[in-house]
């Protein structure tokens, strides 16, 4: 493929959303992606999952949600992973988070995988998984590496990598995390995120390094000392700008 061809692929590709088939198969990606800063909107999108059709906004409705994605079904560390986040499921609810998965595999194959899922983790994986075969949401989420854009399979389609997006209920991107595919994630993690930050929109607060919920928070340098004592209490000052105190 001479270079002059794949420049113009890629100023010709700029102009629509989607990559069309030909330039999927040279590029393995559409050119055009939202950016998906820390509190920007995120991407709205239609899917069909395990658990029926659903639009990702109204599906949400006004609770949490967290939208994780995997390689494939019947892969090893893809069944580990969502056998743990089943087994969280009270936690989530608990936290009033929706959970969504996503595996670049069709229905057929996700009804075979949960099976699996279910047996090796003895558990039962309640919530949905989206279809993804084609990639389109993996690509409008950016779920893919560089090494897989430059060595597409057979279809000439990239693996997903495995990422997490918490989205708050204004639909707000509020974390991101983004795994290679030979690393699993940490449950334990995504719900002290999750803590941390339903914490800190509720109380007005930031919390410190490995923070877990009843340990002491941080008082933004934005409220004065007078007055966060006013609202929390007592306030312990390391240094003008690090004080914590208790909730």
């Amino acid at each position: 493929m001479s270079a002059s061809f794949t420049r113009n692929a890629l100023r010709t590709a700029t102009r629509t959303p989607f990559a069309t088939p030909i330039f999927r198969r040279f590029m393995a990606t559409p050119a055009e992606q939202p950016r998906l800063r820390l509190g920007s909107i995120a991407p709205n999108f239609t899917a069909k999952t395990t658990h029926g059709d659903i639009d990702l906004h109204k599906w949400l409705g006004n609770k949490w949600g967290i939208l994780f994605s995997h390689p494939a079904d019947f892969t090893p560390v893809c069944t580990t992973e969502l056998g743990a986040f089943a087994k969280l499921k009270d936690e989530f609810e608990k936290r009033d988070v929706k959970m969504l998965g996503l595996s670049a595999n069709d229905l057929g194959s996700h009804e075979g995988w949960i099976n699996d899922i279910n047996e090796i983790s003895n558990t039962t994986l309640s919530f949905p998984i989206i279809a993804d075969a084609d990639r389109s949401i993996a690509y409008l989420y950016d779920m893919v590496d560089q090494q897989d854009l430059d060595n597409v399979d057979s279809k000439g389609i990239a693996f997903t990598i495995r990422s997490v997006f918490i989205i708050d209920p204004a639909k707000k991107i509020r974390l991101t995390m983004m795994y290679p595919a030979s690393t699993g994630r940490n449950t334990t993690e995504v719900l002290r995120v999750i803590d941390s930050l339903q914490t800190g929109d509720k109380r007005g607060v930031t919390t410190p390094v490995d923070w877990k919920v009843g340990e002491d928070v941080i008082v933004p340098p934005t409220v004065k000392t007078e007055d966060a004592r006013k609202k929390f209490g007592e306030v312990r000052e390391v240094r003008p700008y690090l004080r914590f105190t208790k909730l």
